[in-house]
């Protein structure tokens, strides 16, 4: 398992971060590494709905549907799988009470197989992504 965290604040209000994030399509946006990221059903967004992500890792694309798994006012998880990974990607906001947000961002990588046994060669990536994240989240935010 290789497990990265990344935190910033945001001038924006905590709801409407939510609202945002709340749609993993959105990551096209602020996720360097995802290339395309398609809703895979219909209606409103909920626990339960679901994308195909297609991102680049190590200059390989790769594919993963995630699933949200946990949305709550101030927090959300969406958990992506493909035959060599599980991946989670877990936000936790928190109001300043300024109309600020804390936002946490946390990415953690199961990977399966004999891949992984590549996990402490590959920790470096995995921070690259988070960087790459950490660089572009706060400013997408800001625009929501």
């Amino acid at each position: 398992m290789v497990s990265v965290e990344r935190s910033f604040t945001v001038d924006r209000p905590l709801p409407v971060l939510v609202d945002y994030l709340k749609d993993f399509a959105r990551a096209e946006d602020w996720d360097p590494g995802t290339t395309s990221c398609v809703r895979l059903d219909d209606g409103p967004v909920r626990v339960g709905s679901s994308w195909r992500n297609v991102s680049v890792f190590r200059g390989r694309e790769t594919s993963l549907v995630y699933r949200l798994v946990r949305w709550d006012a101030d927090h959300l998880t969406f958990v992506g799988e493909n035959s060599s990974v599980t991946t989670t990607d877990d936000l936790s906001l928190r109001s300043t009470g300024t109309g600020v947000t804390e936002v946490v961002y946390r990415a953690r990588l199961d990977f399966k197989g004999l891949i992984k046994l590549a996990e402490p060669f590959l920790r470096k990536d995995v921070e690259r992504l988070a960087d790459g994240v950490e660089a572009v989240m706060p400013g997408v935010l800001a625009r929501a």
